[in-house]
């Protein structure tokens, strides 16, 4: 399988390179958003490409902007990459990593749900016995499933530094109480019907994280990608065990390995093994596959 590390079109205007994605205008209107097999971890761009990784990417977030069209509206344009990239070789270097969207304006939080104790949750609840301010039950392991999914925002941070995690009150401090309720309940609604939906298909989605913007009529939009091996945690059901961590189908796998590493998780990124790129790659594909049916 072919792998993009970056996308140049002759024809758009590069606006953003980001640590996946490649942003163009295509009009006043319009944007065309590729994803690229760029892997990033702790907020560093790997060297390497995954082979076909923004393909899935794309499909898989694609698979949920459909499904979630009765909850929340989302920035899919319904325009076919054709009709703006027209030079042959570009387009079809891009595979089905691009989509044409509506211009948003991105809000300036992200909102992350966790419906499992895992990552930063877990060491906020080691530390005080709550994440994000929301207290939790007295007594719950790593990888607990919580008593039901809660929305935890984090800021976005510009590029080399850190996403903070913030409480509901920051929220609104930041956004709005109704825009940032609206997000809220937008948010853990997407989140409690597709983890239901995946883990009838043998996958758990620990967390994840959504990206929200406004469009020219003030209205919420769903933006960015959604429930995909790069946005949440994706475990295997039936290798899912409360006190451990479990297995992943997302970049967590690379996560792990970088871990044993003697890297002080600065750019530039180590180089991976071809094995853990091959890996990653069957992980990413599996998780496509048991989500939408597909190949």
């Amino acid at each position: 399988m072919s792998a993009l590390y970056e996308s140049h079109l002759s024809g758009l205007e590069l606006l953003h390179r980001g640590k996946v994605r490649d942003v163009y205008g295509v009009d006043s209107g319009h944007l065309l958003i590729v994803a690229s097999d760029r892997l990033s971890a702790f907020d560093v761009v790997l060297p390497q490409p995954i082979p076909g990784k923004g393909e899935v990417l794309t499909r898989v977030s694609n698979f949920w902007f459909a499904r979630t069209r009765h909850i929340i509206s989302n920035h899919l344009a319904g325009t076919a990459v054709d009709s703006v990239l027209t030079d042959p070789a570009e387009r079809a270097a891009l595979g089905d990593r691009a989509v044409v969207v509506r211009r948003m304006r991105p809000l300036p939080v992200e909102a992350i749900v966790r419906g499992y104790l895992i990552g930063s949750g877990w060491k906020d609840y080691q530390r005080n016995g709550a994440v994000c301010g929301i207290a939790l039950p007295a007594g719950l392991r790593l990888a607990d499933r919580l008593p039901e999914a809660i929305f935890t925002p984090s800021t976005k941070a510009a590029a080399g530094t850190h996403d903070e995690n913030i409480d509901f009150a920051q929220t609104q401090d930041l956004i709005g109480r109704e825009l940032a309720e609206q997000v809220r309940d937008a948010s853990l609604r997407v989140y409690s019907e597709c983890a239901a939906y995946a883990l009838e298909r043998g996958i758990i989605i620990a967390d994840t994280k959504f990206e929200f913007g406004l469009g020219d009529d003030g209205r919420l939009h769903l933006i960015d990608e959604a429930l995909t091996p790069d946005s949440s945690r994706f475990w295997p059901a039936d290798q899912y065990r409360p006190g451990i961590s479990p297995p992943s189908f997302d970049k967590q796998f690379v996560r792990d390995y970088l871990e044993t590493l003697d890297w002080d998780k600065t750019a530039p990124g180590p180089e991976l093994p071809q094995e853990i790129i091959e890996r990653t790659a069957e992980k990413y594909r599996e998780a496509e596959v048991r989500l939408t049916g597909r190949g």
